[in-house]
Order: C-alpha cells, then structure tokens, then sequence
C-alpha cells in the first residue's frame, strides 16, 4: 500500500488500536489516513494545516483519541482524531524548534527540540512537568526505558545521554562520536543500546556503561541511518539516507537483507502498525508506504538470530556523572531554562485533553 503525499513528509506514527496512520509534512500539514487490510487501499481521512511552519512531529496520545505534532514554529498542538478539531494548541512550548515528540505512559509525553532541551509534558496534570538540558544540539530521536525512568536521547552533538526522569537530571552522557547520532533503540533484553549514525555506522552501548561504545557495526551503511525500529531482542529496522530499508542482526552483527525501499530517497521515517502486521515508511520521495511485515520477512524466517549477548563483561552498575560535561563538540548553545512543575505559559495545554 502506498499513497502520494505531495510534499516531504517528516514524522509518522500509527494509531495504537485502529486502522490509521498519521504523517506530518514540511508545510506544517497533518495528514491522517486510514488503511484496509482487505482490499490493500489507503484513504486519506484528515487533511489539517496544523502549523505556520515544518511539523517535524507526531504522535497518537490519550490511547489514540488525540494526535499530537510538535513544529518548527515551536509549538505543538493536540488534534481530535475523530472530528479533526483542535484540542489545545500551546505556541512557544519551547524556545526553539521541536523537532522530536514520543509518548512515555498514557498521560506522559516527552518533546526535544534544536538546542538539546527536553520538556515533559504530563496530560493528566495538565502541566509541564520537567526540563532538562540534555544536549547542545538538536535532538534527533527518544527512547523511554520504563522500568528506570530513564530517557535515551540522542543528538546532533554526538552524543547519547542518559536522562532521570525522577530528578530531571542527565545522569551520564556518552563520549563525542565523529558523527552526529540519529536514532536510539534498547535490544538484548535491556542490555545493549544502539544508536544509528549520520556516517553510517552502529555503535553499541553494554547498558550501565555509556562513556564508550563497546562494539561498532561499520559495514551497514555507507550513508546516515535516518531511523530504526527494534523488530525483536537480536533484530531490528533501518531506513537509511540512501533509500534502503533492511533487516539487521545485532550481535553477530550483519545485514539479514534488505527489505524495502523508497528508490534512491532518504528514509525519514519508520513505524509498526498496532498489529506490527504492517511496517510504514515515509521518504523525501514524498510517499507514504505499508509494507506487510509477513510477506518481507518471509525470507528471513531460517535467518539465524543473534547469538546471546550474555557473555558479556559488564557489571549492572552504571556510569554516573553528578556534572556531565558540556559538549564542546556542538555547534548550538543550550537557551533553554532547567525547571520541575509549572514553567510559565506551560501549564494549561492539556486542559481539554
């Protein structure tokens, strides 16, 4: 399945219980689409302009009744997915561009933006909970472990961090790496971080040590990792710069095979629909396209999985730094003010949530 979108799309997201898909574009629009398993066909049921500049952004919040997107004009607003309205629209959520939106539990999201600030939005409380400078650039992609309360960023700055969410603090934060990081997914039950690179390459992380990379997979690309989708615990999805989409095992590192592809266009975006039956992918071919997930895996299924990691060295403590160094490798001051409950002009976004 696939649908024209007429312009470049930036963010997508499926909803969690139905048959929808949401896209943000560059010119601030948010599409939304439903999609028919039997007959393979996409309907575009929503077309907003839902922001003065690039909706960079989305996410399904609330169980899917709303649609958040996060702009360039830096503010976000929440959508009514069933009748399209405006819920709430709070301009000048933060001081710089949002560029990065995902959910964290069912009345919490997170949102970064271009100076490496992260605010935490609590929808049940109405009100912004938290900030934390994580990085001195933008951040480039989120991921919520929720048994620690730790938020894994990666940036344009290089870097991972590690960010406590009960103190709002970073609470380590990796070396410099030669190129700008893209996106970040857990694997190996918890044990391994990876972070996809501008240059190509994979780095891994043993969890608990973050300083330095413990391995590196330097074959799979030689262009930007754009975005990643963890298939299972050995397994996961890239979308590279360069238009392909494959299958990756992690730990033996190796390309499982290639899957998809949006011509020679970067992948912007990747996505599981509720049933993970389908795989989205959004290009700057300005396409939107399902893929089904059994039909593309098919030729995998004798693949072996990666080989257990348990092997592994590392002890369970962690690396913590009480003062996390500044970066001196990115280009971008950090504006944004470090805060706990209440941050002015914050705290009744969510009020008709």
């Amino acid at each position: 399945m696939e649908a024209s979108l007429g312009e470049i799309p930036f963010g997508i997201d499926f909803h969690p219980s139905k048959e929808l898909v949401a896209v943000s574009l560059i010119t601030g629009d948010l599409h939304l689409y439903k999609y028919n398993t039997d007959d393979s066909s996409l309907q575009r049921c929503l077309d907003l302009h839902a922001h003065a500049e690039s909706c960079r952004t989305v996410r399904f919040i609330n169980g899917g009744q709303a649609v958040a997107t996060g702009s360039k004009d830096c503010s976000i607003l929440a959508t009514d997915v069933e009748t399209g309205s405006v819920i709430a629209r709070l301009e000048n959520a933060h001081e710089n561009a949002i560029n990065s939106l995902i959910n964290l539990t069912e009345s919490t999201v997170a949102t970064g933006d271009d100076e490496g600030c992260i605010k935490v939005w609590d929808t049940r409380q109405r009100s912004c909970s938290g900030s934390i400078n994580a990085h001195e650039d933008y951040i480039s992609d989120m991921n919520f472990v929720s048994d620690s309360m730790k938020l894994l960023t990666t940036s344009g700055d290089g870097t991972l961090s590690v960010c406590n969410l009960r103190t709002y603090k970073v609470q380590t934060r990796s070396e410099f790496s030669e190129d700008e990081l893209s996106s970040v997914v857990v694997m190996k039950n918890g044990r391994k971080v990876i972070c996809g690179s501008q240059g190509g390459t994979l780095l891994l992380y043993s969890w608990g040590f973050f300083k330095d990379c413990s391995d590196r997979f330097v074959d799979l690309s030689p262009n930007s990792v754009e975005a990643m989708l963890k298939l299972d615990e050995d397994r996961l999805i890239t979308g590279s710069e360069n238009g392909l989409i494959s299958l990756v095992g992690i730990l033996p590192n190796r390309i499982i095979q290639p899957i998809a592809e949006h011509s020679e266009y970067p992948v912007e975006g990747l996505a599981f629909s509720h049933d993970r039956r389908f795989l989205g992918s959004i290009s700057h071919d300005q396409m939107l396209k399902l893929w089904d997930l059994n039909e593309i895996l098919q030729g995998s299924e004798n693949a072996a999985k990666g080989q257990d990691a348990s092997s592994d060295s590392d002890s369970d403590g962690m690396d913590v730094d009480d003062n996390p160094s500044h970066s001196k490798k990115g280009t971008k001051t950090k504006n944004a003010n470090k805060g706990g409950p209440g941050f002015s002009g914050s705290n009744n976004f969510f009020a008709d949530l």
